[in-house]
């Protein structure tokens, strides 16, 4: 009997949102089974819950929060941009729930207008499993980058904290067959991002995001209409708006993690611009309130936005 989880399908579409200038598109790859909630965030138990009555019944179940897989595909510039590629397919993982997907997400993001050859940039928010396995395709034996016209970029200080750090057998797994052979085609760039950020295309900067990892960075894409913010794992879930004092159980600096959720929360709270959550389940964007001394996310579904011939 195969042990390879059946092909995940679901009628493809093209939700997004547009800024003005720059247009955003989720991608969806998987919803992540109901256990994650509680192994991922242990403190956002259904008492924690209970205080946020908005998170239901969108973000949140009777008991545990729910999370999702998915990428973004930006529009800016000119430019077709993609934020984090998720967990891949065929890739053996320590994580059940990640072992030997077989998805439908290359069709999906071809469906959106970015098959694979047009994509100019990939943006690496960090260096975590879930974040870089479409980095890459399995080819015959030999894993090559899915992107084969793009630039793929992630942070120094990300990229020179793992290289100094010993990893275990399933990080090192990780990095041979989603990170190693992006760097071996010359593709991946390594960028200094300053407190104030820095701009890899018309309108969209890396900003820092330190604590989930040192050098993670969010993205915040500036349209001529409305201002947006990408998450990665900066915010896992919109429970953290609510208490920003949960983490995740994987944050390498907690007290940090809390910091910088603050500080981009704030930055946001009582303005228009979209909060989009890099594993928020759908609707996944929503502009943020300050209520009662906490947050709040207010949620607003994407619409269906035409393609744009590649």
């Amino acid at each position: 009997m195969s042990t390879t989880p059946p092909r995940q399908a679901t009628p493809f579409t093209s939700t997004g949102w547009s800024l003005g200038d720059i247009v955003v598109r989720r991608v969806d790859e998987i919803e992540l089974p109901r256990q994650t909630g509680p192994w991922l965030l242990p403190d956002a138990t259904k008492e924690v819950l209970d205080e946020a009555p908005w998170l239901r019944p969108d973000f949140a179940d009777a008991d545990v929060p729910r999370l999702a897989s998915h990428s973004f595909a930006v529009e800016a510039g000119g430019l077709r941009i993609v934020v984090d590629t998720g967990i891949g397919n065929d890739k053996s993982r320590a994580n059940p729930a990640w072992n030997g997907l077989d998805t439908d997400f290359a069709e999906r993001l071809a469906a959106a207008g970015f098959p694979p050859e047009s994509v100019d940039l990939v943006i690496t928010t960090h260096l975590h499993t879930d974040h870089v396995g479409w980095n890459t395709r399995l080819v015959g034996e030999d894993w090559v980058p899915t992107f084969p016209n793009a630039r793929y970029l992630t942070s120094r200080t990300e990229w020179d904290h793992w290289a100094a750090t010993d990893l275990d057998e399933a990080r090192r797994q990780m990095f041979r067959d989603s990170v190693t052979p992006v760097r071996d085609a010359g593709q991946y760039g390594l960028v200094d991002v300053p407190e104030r950020g820095h701009e890899v295309a018309a309108g969209v900067f890396l900003v820092p995001a330190p604590g989930h990892t040192p050098g993670q960075v969010a993205v915040e894409l500036r349209g001529n209409d409305r201002r947006a913010l990408i998450t990665g794992d900066s915010i896992h879930h919109p429970v953290q708006l609510s208490h920003p004092h949960v983490n995740s159980c994987v944050d390498i600096d907690a007290a940090q993690a809390v910091r910088t959720r603050r500080r981009l929360l704030d930055a946001l709270a009582d303005t228009d611009a979209l909060l989009l959550g890099t594993h928020f389940p759908q609707p996944t964007a929503g502009t943020v309130r300050r209520e009662n001394d906490r947050y709040r996310l207010l949620a607003e579904h994407g619409s269906e936005i035409p393609t744009t011939a590649a």
